[in-house]
This record gives C-alpha cells, structure tokens and sequence, in this order.
C-alpha cells in the first residue's frame, strides 16, 4: 500500500515491505551485504525535519520512503554528506499545501538512511532505519530547509513487575485474536514479533499495524511512559476486537440468510421429484392455479371479460412463482374472481312494507319517501328499469347519510357509503393502472367487491366537497359512473374490463349545489331536505334521538321523561339550527349527566325533566326569546336568506350620520359584489321615491348613511335582501317602525320591480322556526309554497307583492312614529 504526500512539488510516501518494487529489493541485496549502522550511534543534537503524511513511523523500524524531486530532496543531499540522520514529523493536517514549522507536531522519530537510490524522475528512494523518539526543543532554520534543536527520548525504566507482564500479556493475546481474522497481521507478527521482548516495542509495532486514526497513533508516539503506553495501546486494540466482532456478526447474518434461502430452494426441488416418483397432487403453485380456473369457470363470464381471464391464466401458468410479475397476475385475477358479474340481490317491491320501513326510521321528508315508493313501483312493472342517480342535497343534521342505509334496506338491497370529502385524486374513483407498483382498484369497483351485489345502493357522499389537483379531477371522473347511458361498460384503469353500473342505485349528498359542476349536476336528480321546524324537531327527538341515546348511555329504557315543553325549550334556546345534530348532542349531554348520577347512587330515582333541570344540565341558554324578530327602532327589518346550512333569518340595520358631506352610502357586513349593488339600488330607489318630499328627501342629502348586515364575520351575498334594505333605508329616512312579526325575501330592481328568488321553502322553515307571523316575498314564489307542507304554513300569513311600494304599504300600515 503506498501513501503519497504532497508538499507542492515535494510528495513524500511511505511504502509498507509487501508493496516493495523491484527497487527495493535490489536494494535490500546491497545493505544485506553491507555493514549496517549500529542503533547505538551517536545522533546528532541538531536534525533536518523530514514532514511525513497520514501517520507517525515509530523507532525500530526498516522500512523504505520516497521523496520526490523539490525542497526536501536538498535536504538528503546535505544530510547524506554528512550525519546521515533526518527527523520524520507528522502535519497535523493532511491537507497543507504550503508547509510551516508550525504545521508539524513537535514529537517525532530519528531515522538513519541505510541507502539511496536516485528515481529517473528526479525524486529520491530511501531505505531507512527509525532510532528514537526525541522532542522539538527549538527551531534552528526555516529556509531553505527545517533545522531543530532536539531532545532525545528514552523509555521510561520500569521493572518488568506483574502489572505490565499482565499489560503485554494482554496485547499479544488480544493481537493473537485479531490475526486469526487478519492473514496480513499474522505474517507481520511473524516476521516482527519472533525476538521481540521488550514491552515498550511491543506496543510500538501493534500500533503501527492497527488501522487507528492519526491523532491515535501521535498519541502513542508521544507516550514516553511505559505502562501508559501499553495501556492505551490495549484501549485501541479492544476498539479494533468490537468492530471485528460487529463485523463477524453481520457477515454471519448474511451467510445465514443465504444459506436458508438456498437450503429452501434445493429442498423445494427435492420435493417436487419426490412428489413426481410417487405420483402425488401437484404443487402448490398448480393447485392454486386450478382453484383461480374452477372459480373462472364458475363465473360464466362472456366476450372480453372471459378472454381476458383466460388470457390472464395462461400467463400464469407459464411464470415462476418467485417473479415479480407473478403476483401482479395472481392479485388481478382473484380481482376479477371477487367481483359480482352475475350475482344481484332480489328487490323488494312491496310498496307498503317500504313505506313502513321509511316512516320508521325518518320523520318527514315526505318528497324523497315519494321519489323511492316511485322507483319501486316502476321496477315492479319493469324489471329492466335502469337505476336512478338522487343527490340529496340539505343543512348538516338533516338526516342525508341515514336515509340512504333506510332506502337500501326498503329495497331489500346492499349498502355502501363512499365519503368523497377532500377527495383529490381521480385513481379513487377510477383506480391505478397495473403498471404501477401497489396498482388497486377504485373505490366503486372495491365497493362491488365488498357488497358481493351488482345492485346495491352506493351512496357517494359530501359530492359537493371534491377537491382537484395535479393528480387529476374527482368530478370529472364521477361523469363516467353517474351517466346512465355509459355507466353500462364502466371501465376502472385497474380491471380495465367493461363493468355494467346501470342496476347500482347512485345516491348523492351534498349540503350545497354552488361548488358541484353543472355537467355533474345534470346528471342527478336533485331532491332538497330543507331542515326541520321545532314541531319536527319535537317528533324527531321524541320518536328517535330520546330513544337512542338512553340506551347508549346505559340507561333503562323509558327512565329518561322529557314532555313536549322540555323539548321545545331545548330546541328554541339550545338548538335552533335546521338539522339535529345539535339537538342529539344536547339530548346526548343530558343522558351523560343523568348516568353520572346513577353510577354513583345506582338507586337514584330520575325524575320527569322540566325546564329548571334541563338548564341545569344544560347550562346557560345560547338563544334568547327577546332577541327574537324584535324591530323596535327605525332602520331595524328583519330578512330571510339562504345559507348551505339551510334558512335563517338576519336583521339588516341602517342608521343616519349627520355630516355636510350628505349622499354617501356606507355599506359593512362582509357584503358580497351583488348584496353590495342590490344595496345601492335600494339606496337610489328609495331617495327617488321620496324625492317629492323635501322633508324627506333633505334626510339623504344632510345624512351619511350606514347599512349594515350582521354578523359581521359571517360572509354574505346574493341579490334577495333588496327589499329588505329598502324597507330599512324607507324606515330610516321617514322615522316609522316596521310592522313587528314581519319578515321579507325578493331582489329589488332599479325600477322598483320585486323579481322572484330562491331557497323558499328554507326560509319559511327559517321564519317558522323564528316565529315570524307574516312574510313578504315575491309574487312569481307564490308557486313554490305548494312544496311545504301545510303544517309549516300553518299560522304564517304570506303577502306575494310585485314591487316596492305594495311592500311599503304593507310594511308600514299606520304611519306610526317611533315611541320615544
């Protein structure tokens, strides 16, 4: 092995004896035959510094060093004339390129030069003998060359007492272990360590053959102390002992693995012949692919799919196991094997069983009992009717989820919910293409599989909260499934087989239309659940959440008594949202609270809940009555809207500013662009109507006016409040106070015209929950009041108007001025 040292143009190296070239071992013939020069010479107080690379030469040691051409080769010219001894010193740092004093460590070895040998490229080839130790003690020259001033070091005199006998014993045992694993240790022991009986060179030559770092080796070359030194030597030597071990340890695991692998494989071999000589079943691998052929067989598949199959299996048969591609194949086919080509449960088309089983489990929603009750009647007169695609589209807490698991089992059908919440990858629906690595079906084929029916009801839920991505899109996707003119060959990039969805009841929810595709959307038919009334609500809770929650908590059934008014009052100050989910979590709260007190007196009697205890358990009230519908100061009217968590109604305020800058409309709310202009055109519209009253109209220009919409944090847009702010700004301007019990709903246009709007049947829902007694709306959503039903209508007048002043007269029927 040879080091090279390079020192600009001066490369110094050190060759270990197996690495000599011809070179050396002419020159070994020569000092075999010459007088070599005694160890015992006088050496010169005064030394020229050879700098040596990588590690320190310990003394004792013959061994060969090359100098190329350049600085130091001076150095030996003059040294050879004369004392015939160098002084080899380690850098401190590999790397240093322009060499100083500093660089050099200050302990060092003395070496006699045994014999030169001039190189053809100018350098210089050394054969040296290292004498001892000795210290820098001062620097004689820098330029041309290194001079120091040096001390020489002798070992220590320590009596060979047990302690170090033990010390070297320790070594030699130690090197003794190494060398078994280490060929080239053994033969420099050896060559070296045959007369060798003195302990402070023992531990010179061990370190000079273990593989430690430079700062390591320093470290012993600097150790004059005997004892010291064998003990560090020793330290470094069990270092070497616990990588080698580590090393045996790992090596042996990897033989073991090899051998078990290769053990496995022979005896695999054996006993398939043995097998053979005697005739019996065929291996593993052929029974399972005659097990995959029989249950192919008993598909009865037809056209693509069967050749695809067939295809598939003979592939196969031909693979080894221990292919990859092999259970790629295998995974496909066990697929195609788990899927329901021909296998469909048998409908239930008795129309009154299913209309029990849909009363039982919901209250109301009568129009989508309506549109299941039609679609089994139309499959009892013709089987081959297609399935239908519904989305079911109402405020959280409505009862979407639910009522899909109640359809499936009116229609005596299988279910299976997909969420497609948050869903950004079009391979969820659509699934991987085989060449990928981990490749699986999408979640409508795996849906198939887990129902074992090519009829089940699929209910694809949140349809509105898709997501898109550089993975593809969802929706787009979701075109192929929810078309029934394609859907027939609905082809998965998995199975990449045409599969026939057409008999799958697709069912849709979503809480809002608005982020749906239009192309999606008309592929549905859209049934609204518009939220619950409190007398639903009463029902609802009665009838169901009560029930359920007391046996979720443990509970005897029927210990748990809320009336009518216990309900009420925890629908109208704790739960006035338009779903129950809410009003399950209080009913829930309530439960828990009651079981606490059970656990812990398990004879506690639960009396008949009334209001002070349900507070109790409740806690404070979130909604007040007193806040309810209360326009008691002009400016003040209260409007309808609609939000994708259903109806609700919103009180619209306007003040007047006094101000010399008159005629400024200030609009705050977090108002949409089309609330914002629907704002403005009320704001002109009303300053034109009032135009012919100076007293009045004078209001406008002396006034700054501020409309505003709460809640302020809550987003808002869309164009049915205009004449609800135009009532407000009417209010204001003439100091009337709207009629109380009064709601409104309908886009006013510049010309005072009031044009139809949406989502009426939430907002009755919204102003019976509120108990509005009157609402305003336009005269074209007259119609749509046929979709409620007669029980919600039930003690609300409406008033169908065609422009702003009908709702004006309505509004403000006595002219009365605020009280004061």
């Amino acid at each position: 092995m040879t080091k090279k040292n390079n020192f600009d143009n001066d490369n110094i190296d050190i060759i270990d004896d197996d690495d000599a070239d011809i070179q050396l071992d002419q020159l070994e013939n020569d000092i075999f035959g010459s007088n070599l020069i005694s160890v015992d010479h006088i050496l010169p107080s005064q030394l020229h510094i050879i700098p040596i690379r990588y590690r320190p030469i310990f003394p004792g040691i013959v061994t060969p060093l090359i100098i190329s051409q350049g600085r130091f080769t001076a150095a030996i010219d003059k040294v050879i004339d004369s004392t015939r001894t160098v002084g080899l010193v380690l850098l401190k740092d590999d790397d240093t390129e322009e060499i100083k004093i500093n660089d050099l460590y200050k302990y060092g070895t003395a070496a006699k030069i045994l014999k030169r040998i001039n190189l053809p490229d100018g350098g210089i080839n050394l054969l040296i003998n290292t004498i001892k130790r000795f210290r820098i003690e001062d620097i004689i020259s820098e330029k041309p060359h290194f001079i120091a001033q040096v001390e020489y070091l002798d070992d220590e005199a320590v009596k060979k007492d047990i302690e170090t006998k033990a010390l070297t014993r320790s070594i030699l045992s130690q090197l003794k272990l190494l060398s078994e694993n280490n060929p080239l240790f053994t033969e420099e022991m050896k060559l070296t360590m045959v007369n060798v009986d003195e302990p402070g060179k023992i531990a010179d030559f061990v370190t000079s053959i273990l593989n430690l770092e430079k700062k390591e080796s320093q470290q012993v070359l600097e150790t004059i102390n005997i004892k010291k030194r064998l003990e560090i030597v020793l330290q470094f030597l069990q270092k070497e002992m616990d990588v080698l071990n580590l090393q045996k340890k790992i090596q042996g695991q990897i033989n073991d693995k090899i051998d078990k692998q290769q053990k496995e494989f022979f005896l695999r071999e054996q006993l398939k012949a043995i097998k053979s000589e005697l005739g019996m079943d065929a291996d593993e691998r052929t029974r399972d692919i005659n097990v995959i052929k029989k249950k192919l067989d008993d598909l009865q598949l037809e056209g693509e799919v069967k050749e695809k199959a067939d295809d598939e299996l003979a592939k196969l048969t031909l693979m080894d196991p221990n292919s990859s591609e092999y259970p790629v194949t295998r995974n496909y086919l066990e697929t195609i094997i788990a899927l329901p080509w021909n296998v469909k449960t048998t409908d239930s088309y008795d129309l009154v069983k299913a209309e029990k089983i849909l009363n039982k489990d919901h209250y109301g929603l009568d129009d989508v009992k309506m549109r299941i009750l039609e679609f089994l009647a139309v499959k009892k007169l013709k089987k081959e009717a297609r399935g239908s695609i519904i989305c079911l589209v109402g405020p959280p807490g409505a009862g979407k989820t639910s009522l899909g698991k109640s359809i499936a089992k009116a229609l005596n059908r299988q279910f299976f919910r997909m969420s497609l919440g948050g869903m950004r990858d079009e391979a969820e629906i659509k699934g991987h293409r085989r060449t990928y690595i981990g490749a699986m079906p999408g979640k409508i084929i795996q849906g198939l599989k887990i129902t074992k029916s090519k009829n089940p009801v699929f209910m694809l839920d949140e349809i509105d909260k898709l997501g898109q991505s550089y993975q593809g899109d969802p929706a787009s996707a979701l075109l192929d499934v929810l078309d029934p003119e394609q859907n027939t060959e609905f082809r998965d990039h998995y199975l990449d087989l045409p599969f026939d969805l057409s008999e799958v009841f697709f069912i849709t929810t979503a809480n809002s239309l608005d982020t749906i595709p239009h192309v999606l959307l008309d592929r549905m038919e859209v049934i609204r659940l518009s939220g619950y009334i409190a007398e639903e609500k009463f029902q609802i809770a009665k009838r169901y959440l009560l029930p359920r929650q007391v046996e979720k908590h443990g509970l005897k059934r029927g210990s748990v008594k809320i009336d009518k008014n216990g309900f009420l009052y925890i629908i109208h100050s704790w739960s006035r949202e338009a779903g129950v989910r809410n009003l399950e979590r209080q009913i829930e709260k309530i439960c828990r609270k009651i079981a606490s007190r059970v656990a812990r007196n398990p004879r506690y009697n639960i009396p008949p809940l009334n209001n002070k205890t349900i507070k109790e358990y409740l806690g404070p009230e979130i909604y007040l009555d007193e806040e309810l519908a209360k326009n008691i100061k002009p400016g003040l009217v209260t409007g309808l809207a609609w939000t994708s968590l259903g109806g609700d109604t919103l009180t619209i305020e306007s003040i007047g500013i006094r101000s010399s800058k008159g005629g400024v409309l200030k609009l705050t709310g977090q108002l949409g662009d089309v609330m914002s202009e629907s704002a403005n055109i009320a704001y002109s519209y009303v300053q034109h109507l009032l135009s012919r009253d100076e007293t009045r109209n004078s209001y406008f220009e002396n006034n700054t006016i501020h409309l505003h919409v709460p809640a302020g944090a809550t987003p808002k847009d869309g164009p049915s409040a205009g004449v609800t702010m135009a009532s407000s700004l009417y209010s204001l301007a003439t100091d009337k106070i709207i009629k109380p019990g009064l709601a409104m709903t309908g886009e006013l246009t510049l010309s005072g015209r009031i044009l139809p709007v949406g989502g009426i049947k939430e907002k009755v829902i919204a102003a019976k929950r509120s108990r509005i007694k009157e609402i305003i709306m336009p005269k074209e959503n007259e119609k749509d009041l046929s979709e409620i039903p007669e029980y919600i209508k039930k003690g609300v007048k409406f008033h169908f108007i065609k422009d702003i002043d009908e709702a004006i007269k309505i509004s403000f029927p006595d002219n009365k001025k605020k009280m004061k």
